[in-house]
């Protein structure tokens, strides 16, 4: 085990990630487990950092000349910064030579700035309001090099332009020497080594490959139940039951057909978040498109007479497809990651341990060519097939129970989740911000949540609904239809507001909104919909998802399961969010906190 070097509290000097930049910090721990120091700013941001990034104060010295004409220009150096061209240009204890020199070192000056503010703009990953995986150009950095550029020609080192003011000469000199002493290491690979494990770490992602895929097959047949209750343990099928070829193949033909239409050159292209090596991908935003394709197939598949009746009669085989292909697709993924570029792995599933990285996903954004498969099967394959799948319910409710239109609580549920899928491919734009495709590697977590978890679990309510039958009067509906409005009402607000503010934070129309500056270079809104609660879009999510359970009635507890899941994975999804965000922007956040003290239920929590 390496000797540490440094103690806690000692004030060294450490580099901001991803740049050639040194600031003072103070250690305020050290992990034995994974050596990395947790280092401390004067504006409260706290990091973690490896030895290697992290000097000694003594070990900062100004470099001095071998010239011994130019010493005495070198010992007024606070002087000569302060002067004006004009003045530079009589001569005064300066040499033509010695003013070559010079002026070479301040172009070198400020190439070396251009670089480090532009990569810090590129490896700003912040999101807004405590949701730690969206990022924007951040136009003031290229405003900052434009002033920094001027004001070095006349000789001047901008302090303002640093986290920290150097207000003294020898501190500056030692800035400039450290910048030029590690300009050649800017092309080193940031490291994607991830440190922190989550869900439990390797014990509680191998337990949650099994879990997962046996709480959906629970959820099945405890609908199939005539007495669905929750200490009414369904009979398990017969293992050759929950298999079939020509299932397994229908399943494949609707993957590889959504597949298609997201390839076909409809909508537009946008770029992505930058990377950590500062690309931006490119993706094609068709999602609608391929939903008004489908729904022109499956109508001409109605009006053929092709029953979807099908889907329901073999809805559990299907379930057990999606999960085998998810598992296959994992491996994939996790195969084809140990070839990948370092610096295209997420920075939460490198872990170096099979299973956790299996589960979470070693590469970020794994692509066949253009095709990016994370980005397609978070939007395509599940989400529309939640549609058919509801859709395939409704048809089903009015043959088992001989109806010759669908009940009211079937049309409020079909209608409701409907609206959600719309929304969310129509603003599909917005998904390239969220953690998901930021942050987040593509593995088994995210595959099965896409492809089985979604269709098969999101539509429990219409499943349960086609042998347990549910009536409610027009007055009832009324009131579940305006919990619903009024849900999507606070998402949708919440989230147009966030993204109005990302795109351009100087919108004539948001100039009512306060905002608190980060030292990260964004701004977290504290009036407005994130002023209310530090995540109001997950507060309208959780008022949908009551709104599609309460027209199932009260009967049984399985309807709101959904509820029940969705409202903890928000709050773990929260608490996540706040480690990461308290990380980020240290200070800030914690102001940010004591303004929108609730986290998603206001004057709760």
């Amino acid at each position: 085990m390496p000797n540490r070097r440094f103690a806690t509290g000692e004030v060294v000097m450490g580099r901001w990630p991803g740049s050639v930049l040194y600031y003072e910090v103070q250690i305020t721990s050290y992990n034995d487990l994974t050596h990395l120091y947790t280092v401390q700013y004067k504006d409260g941001t706290e990091l973690e950092l490896r030895e290697s990034d992290i000097r000694s104060v003594s070990s900062f010295k100004p470099r001095k000349s071998n010239s011994s004409s130019s010493s005495p220009s070198r010992r007024s150096g606070s002087r000569s910064r302060s002067r004006s061209p004009g003045r530079s240009a009589k001569g005064k204890r300066r040499s033509s030579s010695q003013s070559r020199e010079f002026r070479d070192e301040k172009k070198k000056t400020v190439r070396e700035t251009n670089l480090t503010l532009l990569k810090l703009n590129e490896n700003n990953t912040g999101r807004y309001n405590g949701e730690p995986d969206s990022t924007e150009r951040n136009d003031t950095s290229y405003k900052i090099l434009q002033k920094v550029e001027s004001e070095l020609e006349i000789g001047h080192v901008l302090d303002k332009y640093t986290l920290h003011p150097r207000r003294q000469k020898k501190k500056e000199e030692i800035f400039l020497e450290e910048r030029v002493f590690e300009t050649a290491k800017t092309t080193e690979k940031v490291s994607t080594e991830t440190k922190e494990l989550e869900f439990g770490g390797r014990i509680g992602a191998f337990c949650m490959i099994f879990f997962l895929p046996a709480t959906v097959f629970y959820l099945l047949l405890m609908c199939k139940q005539e007495d669905p209750s929750v200490m009414n343990f369904p009979p398990l099928p017969a293992f050759d039951s929950l298999w079939e070829t020509r299932v397994f193949g229908v399943f494949l033909l609707w993957f590889f057909l959504q597949a298609l239409f997201s390839l076909l050159p409809a909508g537009k292209v946008v770029e992505g978040m930058p990377l950590l090596n500062g690309r931006r991908l490119q993706y094609r935003i068709n999602g609608f498109y391929a939903f008004v394709l489908t729904a022109a197939a499956v109508g001409n598949s109605l009006y053929f007479e092709i029953e979807l009746h099908y889907l329901y009669d073999h809805f559990l085989q299907f379930a057990v497809s999606a999960s085998i292909f998810s598992l296959l697709l994992s491996l994939y993924l996790y195969a084809r990651s140990l070839k990948a570029p370092k610096e295209e792995l997420s920075p939460g599933g490198n872990s170096g341990n099979f299973v956790y990285d299996l589960f979470i996903g070693r590469e970020l954004n794994p692509r066949i060519g253009n095709f990016d498969l994370k980005y397609f099967c978070e939007m395509r394959p599940g989400l529309i097939g939640w549609v058919v799948v509801n859709l395939a319910m409704l048809l089903a409710e009015m043959k088992v129970q001989d109806r010759s239109v669908p009940s009211l609580s079937m049309i409020l549920v079909n209608s409701f989740q409907l609206l959600y899928v719309v929304d969310a491919l129509w603003n599909e734009e917005a998904i390239l911000t969220t953690m998901d495709i930021t942050h987040d590697g593509f593995g088994f977590m995210l595959a099965f949540g896409d492809l089985v978890w979604i269709p098969f679990v999101y539509s429990l309510q219409a499943f349960y609904l086609v042998n347990h039958p549910s009536e409610i009067s027009w007055p009832i509906a009324s009131a579940i239809i305006i919990l619903n409005i009024f849900g999507y009402y606070i998402f949708r607000g919440a989230n147009s507001q966030k993204n109005a503010f990302r795109r351009n934070p100087n919108d004539p129309k948001l100039a009512h909104l306060k905002c608190i500056p980060t030292a990260a270079g964004k701004s977290l809104l504290v009036t407005g919909w994130w002023g209310l609660v530090r995540h109001p879009n997950y507060l309208g999510d959780i008022i949908m998802a009551l709104a599609w359970s309460l027209p199932c009635g009260f009967n049984h507890i399985l309807p709101y399961f959904y509820v029940i899941y969705f409202t903890c994975l928000l709050i773990h999804r929260e608490a996540r969010d706040e480690h990461q965000c308290k990380k980020k922007y240290g200070l800030a956040w914690e102001r940010y906190c004591q303004r929108v003290p609730y986290r998603i239920f206001p004057y709760i929590y």
